[in-house]
């Protein structure tokens, strides 16, 4: 059983119920043993010379969508970025349905929500001013969440900043049907110095009735916040993945109101996290750092535990995979690569993706 290492009493009635969690949540009809998963049809989706990265997939309205940042200038901030979506009807054929970027600042790490029949891009923004600007002026005090959103997939509003959110790192959206719930991380009591990202960081679930003016609900990591992934449970309460640097990740839970957090140490970093349902398992992905460079992985979640079934095609700048479950058995799953070179000989970061089935 992972250790309890947030400060709450061992008789909380929170924690004893969070802990029967990990253990319960996964029917006893699945019993212990591992399925396997077999991964087909590996391919490159997308690339168009610029560095293309962080993903995310969604169905809506039958039809599938992915999204990504591409910047012609690289990875770090840059005020050229945009944010790419393309839209399928089979999940193999991908055609460009729209490409937005916010003047003056860098989009990136676009991520889906479907919340109250429309679909929700929301994107964490650093300021980048007019030319490039080096890592020591970096300033997360500066940054804003943005969203597109769309009734259909095929119009799309124009970026709106998101009330709430200034000096906050948007992250990754879910909702438990009524309200919508955003990572957002921000420097503790927003400190002038120092500029960048460090241990002087905390994480903050964000609060949402429309999807768009954000307040803080509460605090769920008090140092060393990071990019932070949340799934809403049957029965409301909520477990979440969170990045810690370079650090090994937590598992994170929580029940209604979402004020108190219990938190494990899950023995792995884990970058870009990615946790979902597939039938009636949980999946989660990333990136790991463990020999052989960085991959991007996909693993079990049970009983407060991972267990890697899946290292994708993948290397150097890597991961922050999307996935969709197209049937209990059957999925697919998008990431992003270096690992490939153009027909020049140059590393390129392009967007990959693959068929999931899990064997019998």
């Amino acid at each position: 059983m992972p250790v309890i290492n947030r400060q709450i009493s061992a008789s909380s009635l929170l924690t004893r119920a969070i802990l029967m969690l990990l253990t319960t949540f996964i029917p006893p009809t699945l019993g212990t043993e591992l399925p396997q998963v077999q991964v087909t049809n590996v391919r490159r989706v997308f690339h168009n010379g610029e560095h293309n990265a962080f993903t995310d997939l969604v169905r809506f309205k039958n039809r599938f969508y992915l999204t990504f940042r591409s910047c012609p200038d690289g990875h770090m901030v840059h005020s050229t970025a945009s944010i790419i979506v393309l839209e399928s009807e089979d999940a193999v054929k991908w055609t460009p349905v729209h490409r937005f970027r916010v003047p003056l600042r860098d989009t990136r790490d676009p991520h889906f929500l479907v919340f109250k029949d429309r679909l929700f891009i929301y994107t964490g923004t650093w300021f980048g001013g007019t030319e490039t600007i080096p890592p020591s002026q970096y300033d997360v005090n500066l940054h804003l969440g943005y969203a597109v959103w769309s009734d259909d997939g095929r119009a799309w509003h124009d970026p709106q900043l998101l009330e709430g959110t200034f000096g906050h790192y948007v992250w990754r959206a879910a909702t438990d049907g009524q309200k919508a719930y955003l990572c957002g991380r921000r420097k503790i009591n927003f400190a002038v110095a120092p500029r960048g990202e460090g241990p002087e960081i905390e994480s903050l679930m964000l609060e949402s009735s429309d999807g768009l003016i954000w307040r803080k609900r509460s605090t769920f990591q008090e140092i060393k916040g990071d990019e932070t992934a949340f799934l809403f449970l049957p029965d409301r309460s909520i477990i979440g993945i969170g990045r810690r640097g370079s650090e090994t990740a937590q598992l994170l839970l929580s029940e209604p109101p979402y004020t108190e957090w219990v938190r494990s140490d899950l023995g792995r970093y884990i970058g870009g996290p990615l946790i979902t349902r597939w039938g009636e398992r949980i999946l989660v992905g990333g990136r790991k750092n463990l020999g052989g460079g960085p991959k991007t992985s996909l693993c079990w979640l049970i009983d407060g535990e991972l267990h890697e079934f899946a290292e994708l095609p993948s290397g150097g700048d890597c991961s922050y995979p999307g996935f969709i479950a197209t049937s209990p058995t059957r999925a697919i799953v998008s990431w992003y690569s270096s690992h490939e070179k153009d027909e020049k000989g140059q590393t390129m970061t392009a967007i990959y993706m693959a068929d999931l089935e899990i064997e019998d």
